[in-house]
């Protein structure tokens, strides 16, 4: 049951956002009462928490089954892509905010995480990639990290991107298309041609 409620809050808080849901609203739509609920989460911050940790260990386990297929560099972080888009919604809220405003906490430990996490696994892709001819080797490896990091916690940034009429899937869409004809040699520049009108077909 808790792995139940953990879904359906974690769908909920990504549509709706994090503090407009309510757990009279969670429990109509688990159809049990609240003190089900309350038999696993202490309160709703609990929730949240659990919620965050649940959702970020399921991407990174998506993630890491990626690596593990050693596939080119330019597809696997196409591949990635797929993994971090399945959890992304096209609402016009944004439930980033509602987390970062209302469970700040929660956010930061989340944001921390989620850092450590693209430094392994972007910086590994980096390095391979130059490695194997698909990125310029005139790259700065740590730069390119971390310009990619602070690219993607921003796209989250609904202020920032608020005239862009992109929503949050394809923001990250046009994002990765940037990193990746920034740094692609002329072998990684035909790999990702190839790949992009493999998606088209």
């Amino acid at each position: 049951m808790k792995e139940d409620i953990l879904h359906k809050a974690g769908d909920l808080f990504l549509e709706f956002g994090f503090k407009s849901v309510t757990m009279d609203h969670l429990a109509r739509e688990l159809g049990v009462s609240k003190k089900t609920i309350y038999e696993y989460f202490t309160n709703k911050s609990d929730l949240v928490e659990q919620v965050a940790y649940f959702i970020r260990d399921r991407i990174h386990a998506e993630i890491d089954l990626v690596q593990l297929k050693k596939l080119d560099p330019i597809e696997e972080m196409i591949e990635i892509k797929r993994v971090v888009m399945k959890r992304l919604k096209n609402e016009k809220t944004s439930p980033q905010f509602q987390f970062q405003k209302y469970y700040p906490r929660i956010y930061a430990k989340m944001r921390e995480s989620q850092i450590l996490k693209m430094e392994d696994c972007i910086g590994k892709n980096i390095e391979r990639g130059v490695q194997e001819g698909y990125y310029r080797k005139d790259i700065h490896k740590v730069f390119t990290c971390r310009i990619y990091i602070a690219g993607m916690l921003n796209l989250k940034d609904e202020e920032l991107f608020k005239d862009s009429h992109l929503t949050p899937k394809e923001l990250y869409e046009e994002f990765l298309k940037y990193h990746l004809r920034s740094i692609v040699d002329k072998k990684g520049h035909q790999r990702l041609i190839e790949l992009e009108k493999q998606l088209l077909e």
